[in-house]
């Protein structure tokens, strides 16, 4: 039915391109907030998120494919199904340019023709074997976990520290934590959680205000109507995040939309970890390299952290493994 339909939105930069490059180093030469060469370097297999997608999620209805401006050489941006999405279609004009990941996130709702119900990809977060639109929403709903998760106090990367703290205290301010608890009990202890937290669920209930929530560092089911709801609620605080050109520790980012979803009980609750493996990036990665050849996981995120690695090597191995489950062309990629 086509209220039902499900969008996929893809943000990605090849930070290789010379004149985006330059613009980028014009703002922050002026002082830029977790500016890390590695948010932006390319590891050239976006080809296998389009066969991914091809293979495995046939049914999606669109791709709405979030650029700056440049695009893959190799991409056909004729294909029916393709809806390239520059900065300028959709960020107010206030905002840009921006090199900050959430300013692109908070205005995804303003891209035209995106469906109600969407799911929302970085570019590291790659399909390797079949999924279906139960994954991500069921009558409706997202398809979610609830479960608590302390925030981390980690040096090595501050700025994320704050923002998820930024995100508690937001929600902090609508949902009393142990009456959340009371009001939706079956979302907080729904059988087939893993147990870690369903014991983390057990142990926050001690403590009254919030520590943080568990974020799946992987593919975000959304509806539009939330987006709509919190620039309704907060529009200051979403406005600020927007005006900052890089990740600032001021931010709240689009995890927010995510427990807000949660905590309003507008979710289906099931154990979205089990088909899905989270990776950090190493000079060699065996596991990794194992995990899409056997095609272990549904989904998984590769993600290329804040640390010196052996870049051309880890790339190669990845593509290799890509290559053997994803060997043939897409219909997104030209003849």
């Amino acid at each position: 039915m086509p209220d039902n339909k499900i969008d996929f939105v893809i943000s990605w930069v090849d930070g290789g391109v010379k004149a985006w490059r330059q613009e980028k180093d014009r703002y922050s030469a002026a002082g830029g907030s977790d500016d890390a060469s590695e948010r932006y370097r390319d590891w050239n297999n976006l080809k296998y998120w389009f066969r991914g997608v091809e293979k495995f999620a046939p049914w999606v209805a669109k791709i709405h494919f979030i650029t700056w401006g440049h695009l893959p050489d190799w991409l056909d941006a004729a294909h029916d199904k393709l809806h390239i999405v520059r900065h300028e279609d959709y960020i107010p004009q206030e905002y840009l340019p921006t090199y900050n990941s959430h300013t692109i996130e908070w205005n995804m709702h303003r891209i035209e023709g995106l469906a109600e119900q969407f799911v929302y990809f970085n570019d590291d977060f790659f399909l390797i074997n079949a999924v279906k639109p139960e994954d991500f929403f069921r009558q409706g709903r997202p398809c979610d976990m609830l479960a608590f998760q302390p925030v981390v106090a980690n040096p090595a990367n501050p700025v994320m520290s704050h923002i998820y703290l930024n995100n508690s205290l937001t929600l902090s301010k609508y949902f009393h934590k142990r009456e959340n608890v009371k009001k939706q009990p079956g979302k907080y202890f729904k059988v087939g959680y893993p147990l870690l937290y369903f014991c983390y669920n057990l142990l926050e209930i001690l403590f009254p205000q919030y520590t943080g929530f568990y974020t799946v560092h992987g593919p975000s089911p959304f509806l539009k109507e939330t987006y709509r709801m919190l620039w309704a609620k907060e529009g200051e605080l979403l406005d600020a995040t927007c005006r900052h050109r890089f990740r600032s520790r001021e931010d709240v980012s689009q995890y927010l939309a995510r427990e807000w979803q949660k905590l309003s009980g507008n979710f289906h609750a099931q154990n979205i970890t089990r088909h899905f493996q989270y990776f950090e990036v190493q000079s060699n990665n065996p596991k990794l390299v194992r995990t899409i050849v056997q095609q272990k996981k549904h989904v998984i995120c590769i993600n290329d952290v804040n640390r010196p690695i052996d870049f051309a090597f880890a790339r190669r191995q990845v593509i290799e493994a890509f290559e053997r489950i994803l060997p043939e062309k897409s219909s997104f990629e030209k003849r």
